[in-house]
């Protein structure tokens, strides 16, 4: 897969790049990342890519020129040109079932939004996609950008170390996860539930579904029928 990122602050993301489940996709060849520093398409010599509002009001709007610009240019610099994405409060809220559908693509082009965002016609002339990782307010695309990556290249064949642990996370089967244990088998008075030491495995897996369910049902009702 291809991940171009269109962003005025590319500085943003070697860090999270270079760290954990991207950086290991990144090294098996797995997913190929690019940034894209919008300023640099801007036809003004001060590199402007924003400006005041037209009938008044707080904050600044992405122009179209530098924008337009950046993505057709983006696009044709590989086939596919990729499914084209606007991160945007008014777009369609990212989730699990989006995450695995994205994984399916060739190539994603991601587009972080700043400021009080873009001009309108910047939506009508290329008609992409919207999306939003939730109903908060960040100060922009950036660090959404970096949810739906490290979502979206998790599922990717290869990427984790075990086949079977991107099946198992919460929301795959529309539920949370299941509690998890691990060593010792007591801690603090706390011991690990039998079940789990019994080495009966339709029982292990019977108790794992009950209390994926119980965990679902106090934590997120609004998961269930």
């Amino acid at each position: 897969m291809r991940l171009d990122i269109l962003t005025l602050f590319p500085g943003v993301f070697p860090g999270f790049l270079g760290e954990s489940i991207p950086r290991i996709a990144r090294e098996k060849g797995i997913v190929e990342i690019r940034l894209h520093d919008i300023r640099d398409w801007s036809a003004d010599r001060h590199a402007k890519v924003d400006d005041r509002p037209f009938g008044g009001g707080p904050g600044m709007v992405m122009v179209c020129q530098p924008l337009m610009d950046a993505v057709e240019t983006v696009q044709k610099m590989a086939e596919p040109p990729g499914r084209l994405i606007f991160l945007t409060p008014e777009g369609r809220r990212f989730d699990q079932t989006l995450a695995a559908e994205l994984a399916q693509e060739d190539r994603i082009v991601l587009v972080c939004g700043r400021y009080e965002g873009f001009d309108e016609r910047i939506f009508e002339l290329l008609r992409p996609e919207r999306l939003s990782i939730g109903d908060f307010v960040l100060s922009g695309g950036e660090a959404a950008a970096m949810a739906i990556m490290d979502a979206v290249i998790r599922l990717l064949p290869g990427t984790l170390g075990s086949p079977g642990s991107a099946a198992a996370d919460s929301f795959v089967s529309g539920i949370l996860d299941h509690p998890h244990y691990t060593h010792p088998v007591e801690f603090r008075g706390l011991a690990v539930p039998a079940v789990l030491l019994s080495g009966n495995h339709a029982r292990i897996d019977a108790w794992r579904r009950e209390q994926a369910l119980e965990r679902t049902g106090r934590f997120r009702p609004d998961l269930l029928p």
